[in-house]
């Protein structure tokens, strides 16, 4: 009879386990949805792109480099959302297999959860110093006040991006002495 109730115990443990490991595809629609996004951002690029082109001969240098620059902050924030998509589906979701592709990222590698959240960090550092450098363009047409709370915002950026990467280098090598040691 003992017998019996370990071995339902063990199907059951077994299969609650299969359920939540099988559960990581949730976030497989998310991913999707995120290059649906990409879809969205690219066909903004574009539409901007072309307003700028267009535009050349009426538009003032200082009209045509915050057009540029908000071309280069489009597309930061799809080269984000491309470092989730592709990161965090082979870090949570499954692997990619990639490794007789010529195309494959470096950094594919070497990506775990800690990495991904410091080039996110990273990245989001260089979008807000792009918003940043856009609102001291254009100054005469800022409220100084708004320029005050982007700094204050950039600043707590960089210095959660400081720690965030800081701790993630302790843990890595607390991690590689803990190997060595075993």
């Amino acid at each position: 009879m003992e017998n019996k109730i370990n071995n339902t115990r063990v199907r059951f443990e077994n299969a609650l386990e299969y359920i939540i490991f099988a559960s990581r595809w949730l976030q497989a629609p998310m991913y999707f949805g995120l290059i649906v996004v990409q879809v969205i951002y690219t066909y903004k690029f574009i539409v901007e792109l072309i307003h700028i082109v267009a535009s050349t001969n009426v538009s003032t240098e200082l009209q045509i480099l915050l057009g540029i620059l908000s071309l280069v902050d489009v597309t930061m924030v799809a080269n984000l959302v491309a470092m989730v998509i592709i990161g965090g589906y082979a870090t949570f979701v499954s692997k990619l297999n990639l490794d007789h592709h010529d195309d494959k990222p470096d950094w594919l590698d070497h990506i775990d959860p800690g990495a991904i959240k410091v080039k996110l960090a990273s990245s989001l550092i260089g979008i807000s110093s792009i918003h940043l450098l856009r609102s001291f363009i254009d100054i005469d047409k800022m409220d100084i006040d708004k320029i005050k709370w982007q700094i204050i915002i950039h600043m707590t950026f960089i210095a959660s991006t400081v720690f965030l990467a800081l701790s993630e280098y302790i843990m890595s090598k607390k991690q590689a002495h803990s190997n060595n040691n075993h």
